[in-house]
């Protein structure tokens, strides 16, 4: 009978629904930025084979044509109501933002679409998409960054913000902004990896035939003159360190590996990956401890042994800086298949 009545009072289990990504498309989109949220969110199945997210374009006019930077225009068929019903809304750049860019106002057509979003909804932007996020009124007094090129004028025009224009992307929760144009795959995969996992995000990834996650910030990609080809390159190190990274490494070691002083290693090394060696190797370490925190049931001690933090109180440390979590946590989220959140900064 107790049986019988436990099971009789048993919630039923919500119906599935994908969470649900809409991108904002404006006049004047760059055509591979626009792309980028398809391709990564497009592809994420769970165990059933059912899509875990829904991507969908929406336009802040009614349904129609809407010019891109190249020589051609896009038909969007979905207005700004689309807007409301989003779980994520993703503006990418465009490059006819108007007051948007050069006042930091919003027009009161793109103002109207943007009052459709719900709050609580999370919010996303690749590139220069921020200047809208900005104009709202939404990153005041937090982390955003854009592409390197315009972050000086990005931090004039919004001296409220905390403007970081070193880094990839920065994960701030329900905001979260992203450098220059592939920079937007690097958020696209941490937004994957924040709700499903590293597993998934890295079979994304693979199947895009891109990096599951880039080392270093925006500085290795601004003008600089072209390094001589002849000299060492620090690949070698780093591959070096990867098939090791449960011991103890030191920056003489892996200077050691290409044959070159420890001065000379760490300018070089700094060149190449955007970070100095010290901060690579904890951002490898956090990423491993994470891979084996979702996909093994090793304890935490042995999970820090073999990232290797040591201790377990050094890899919490680490883990709770780097994404606001601590391991015991973040491994009941993602085996619970929920999501972590935290702020988090990709290229510091």
């Amino acid at each position: 009978m107790d049986a019988v009545g436990s099971a009789a009072g048993a919630q039923p289990e919500p119906p599935f629904r994908p969470h649900r990504v809409v991108v904002l498309a404006l006049d004047g989109i760059l055509p591979f930025e626009l792309g980028i949220p398809h391709r990564i969110f497009g592809r994420p199945k769970d165990a059933q084979g059912r899509h875990l997210y829904e991507v969908v374009t929406c336009s802040i006019r009614p349904p129609g044509p809407v010019e891109t930077d190249a020589d051609f225009s896009i038909h969007v068929g979905n207005g700004p109501q689309t807007l409301a019903t989003a779980d994520t809304v993703i503006v990418p750049a465009s490059y006819e933002l108007g007051p948007v860019f050069e006042e930091g106002l919003l027009t009161d057509e793109l103002a109207a679409a943007l009052a459709h979003i719900r709050p609580g909804t999370r919010l996303a932007s690749i590139c220069t998409g921020v200047y809208v996020l900005a104009a709202a009124g939404w990153l005041d007094g937090r982390p955003a960054t854009t592409h390197w090129a315009d972050a000086e004028h990005f931090q004039e025009l919004f001296p409220q913000i905390e403007v970081d224009p070193d880094v990839l992307f920065i994960d701030d929760g329900d905001m979260l902004t992203s450098a220059g144009v592939a920079a937007g795959i690097d958020l696209c995969l941490h937004m994957v990896r924040r709700d499903h996992g590293t597993a998934i995000a890295n079979d994304v990834a693979r199947r895009t035939v891109v990096p599951p996650h880039r080392d270093g910030g925006q500085a290795q990609y601004i003008h600089r003159p072209v390094p001589d080809l002849q000299q060492a390159s620090t690949t070698t190190a780093r591959a070096w360190a990867l098939g090791r990274l449960h011991e103890p490494i030191q920056l003489r070691d892996m200077a050691d590996q290409v044959s070159m002083s420890v001065r000379t290693f760490t300018r070089r090394f700094r060149e190449e990956v955007g970070v100095s060696p010290g901060q690579w190797l904890t951002q490898q370490r956090v990423e491993h401890a994470r891979h084996l925190l979702e996909s093994t049931d090793l304890s935490v001690d042995q999970v820090a042994r073999d990232a290797g933090f040591g201790t377990a109180q050094s890899m919490r440390q680490h883990l709770q800086a780097a994404l606001g979590v601590t391991p015991t946590s973040y491994r009941r989220t993602f085996r619970a298949g929920g999501n972590a959140e935290g702020r988090v900064t990709s290229g510091t």
